[in-house]
């Protein structure tokens, strides 16, 4: 456990957490979409972005974003609720639902925008995360089988350590939802509770350096 949490190596990184997937005014909710989840998992990436700047771990916002020039025929053509087809929908750029839900990136943060699912593809993330050192990853956010998934997959394909917090990512359906910790347990890193991440990082704040 000790490589994929040490905080010296450790990066948090906050998938999506925005207005339209996780505020009940939000895209997500207008497609009939229970966000109760989402907005549950606040809580706890509070508490971890509170442990993370405290050690100096970088706490790095995903922000999707869509706009007509990011817009490809297959991003246009993936599966949505039915009837809804509007591709720029969701989290369109400057819009009110791609800003953050809650969380307020504080000076320090670092903002990262993306246009697919993955926070690795299309970004500058690989490289921010190479610059500062950082070979594992905390990863919540929302939805837990799409975009945390998706980012959990690509970052252990760069050869990261991953983890990914339970009840700090949320998904939509349950049953995915909870498979996707199984399928991060058997094949791709560690699905752990918030709790156990904090008590790793605070053992490791009275180590000596």
């Amino acid at each position: 456990m000790n490589q994929h949490l040490d905080p010296r190596e450790s990066a948090l990184i906050i998938v999506d957490v925005q207005n339209d997937f996780c505020h009940e005014e939000g895209a997500c909710a207008s497609m009939g979409r229970d966000v109760s989840g989402a907005q549950a998992i606040v809580p706890a990436i509070e508490a971890l972005i509170g442990e993370a700047r405290r050690q100096d771990i970088p706490v790095v916002f995903i922000q999707m974003t869509q706009s007509e020039h990011t817009v490809s025929e297959a991003w246009a053509k993936r599966p949505r609720p039915s009837g809804h087809t509007d591709p720029l929908a969701i989290c369109r750029k400057g819009s009110w639902g791609a800003e953050f839900y809650k969380l307020v990136p504080q000076p320090g943060d670092i903002i990262v925008e993306k246009h697919r699912y993955s926070a690795f593809i299309g970004t500058e993330l690989d490289m921010i995360l190479g610059n500062l050192n950082r070979k594992s990853l905390i990863i919540t956010g929302v939805a837990t089988n799409v975009c945390v998934e998706s980012t959990a997959r690509d970052g252990f394909m760069l050869d990261y350590h991953v983890t990914v917090v339970k009840d700090g990512s949320a998904g939509y359906s349950q049953e995915l939802h909870e498979s996707t910790f199984q399928n991060i347990e058997a094949c791709f890193g560690l699905a752990l509770h918030s709790s156990e991440v904090l008590e790793y990082w605070a053992a490791a704040a009275k180590l000596p350096a």
